[in-house]
């Protein structure tokens, strides 16, 4: 049955416009190009930055076997690729694709200028080695991303304008998909990069918390991942919607749930003994100082609920809003368990730490109290479990 190559054109545009990362794009249009065309083999060079050559990144057919994957690179200065460059191709044949026939046919004509016949022939020599039959370039812009070189078909039979056609639109869409995917991807990396670099600006803001409050050393982190074990509990026993967004704002606020303490004089963070009426509610401070101070930090906006409210209690007695039971966001409830079985569990200024048993106890004995019902029974599920 003849292919539709107006069909095939279209139904792969509409395919590589999903395929994000580079070096699938590629592998699937040598493949799809074997099949649909029944070639011996095909194979495909991306220019490497920096390698400062073009790389073969997918090949398919019996030349697979011969070339291993990039392994080979074409230098850019080579002849084969300073043809492409200067558009002698379509200089000399009138198409962007260059077949080995033609080229040795052009050999012969005594009109062609000696310095052309000289480059033109080392291009055949290169394509020769590489098995090639006909060596199509992809350009975005006037700029040479990759050669899609082809071989021969398994028919034996001449290649026929119709398909030179089709594989010279393809790969002027697979040149604009490519370069869609490589920015994709270098967006995708700078996202990245950018993401690592708030992680470790929240950690460090943790730290600065901890450096003023020399008796909760250790403390943030604790609570953090004590917070991630009982959420990630909580998705695999509930249909809540715990996913990986609210399991990042839990993580960057339980990392942060104490960073209005950077507010409060540190005479009364490390004061020994009781607090006095006035000192207690400077305390109390602390979590509306942590809120304007990450307010203004839009990547933030999701971690300050579990900053602002996890002082609130279950039975609407805590602070600063005095939020009861379903109002208070799941992020505090879950950072306020941990927060306080770690304060219970370690020494501070105005208590002594609490064992273990007596700190799980109180998360029992305060249950629908201080505590959400459902946070309290995964903590102390997990805690029966020994995973705490």
């Amino acid at each position: 049955m003849p292919i539709d190559y107006k069909k095939e054109l279209e139904n792969t545009a509409r395919n590589t416009i999903f395929v994000h990362d580079p070096d699938l794009l590629i592998k699937m249009i040598v493949r799809m190009v074997v099949s649909k065309a029944r070639l011996t083999h095909a194979s495909f060079f991306l220019f490497n930055k920096e390698k400062q050559g073009y790389q073969l990144m997918a090949a398919q057919g019996a030349l697979l076997k011969k070339i291993p994957l990039g392994l080979v690179c074409i230098d850019k200065d080579d002849v084969l690729i300073r043809f492409f460059k200067e558009h002698k191709s379509n200089f000399i044949f009138g198409r962007e694709a260059l077949l080995i026939g033609e080229a040795k046919l052009a050999l012969a004509n005594t009109k062609l200028k000696a310095q052309a016949r000289r480059q033109l022939a080392q291009v055949v020599y290169q394509m020769e080695l590489l098995e090639a039959q006909v060596c199509i370039p992809s350009y975005f812009r006037d700029e040479l991303l990759g050669l899609l070189l082809l071989g021969g078909k398994n028919s034996g039979r001449k290649f026929i304008d119709e398909e030179l056609d089709f594989f010279v639109a393809l790969n002027s869409n697979v040149a604009m998909a490519i370069r869609n995917a490589q920015l994709f991807k270098e967006l995708q990396y700078e996202l990245d990069r950018k993401h690592q670099l708030f992680i470790r600006t929240t950690v460090a803001l943790a730290a600065a918390i901890e450096a003023k409050d020399h008796y909760t050393h250790g403390h943030t982190s604790r609570v953090a991942n004590l917070s991630i074990e009982i959420a990630a509990r909580m998705a695999t026993k509930s249909r809540k919607d715990l996913d990986a967004k609210f399991l990042e704002n839990l993580h960057i606020s339980s990392l942060l749930h104490d960073i209005g303490k950077i507010g409060i004089p540190e005479y009364i963070l490390n004061k020994r003994g009781p607090l006095t009426v006035g000192e207690r509610n400077r305390i109390k401070e602390h979590p509306m100082i942590g809120v304007n101070i990450l307010k203004s930090i839009k990547e933030l906006e999701g971690a300050v609920a579990g900053v602002k409210y996890h002082h609130e209690r279950f039975d609407g007695k805590g602070y600063p809003e005095g939020l009861k039971a379903e109002a208070i966001p799941l992020v505090a409830s879950i950072i306020t368990v941990a927060d306080s079985f770690d304060a219970m569990s370690t020494d501070r200024p105005y208590h002594s730490a609490l064992s273990k048993t007596e700190a799980i106890n109180e998360i029992r004995n305060l249950k629908g109290k201080q505590f959400c019902p459902q946070v309290a029974d995964v903590f102390l599920e997990l805690c029966q479990e020994g995973k705490i």
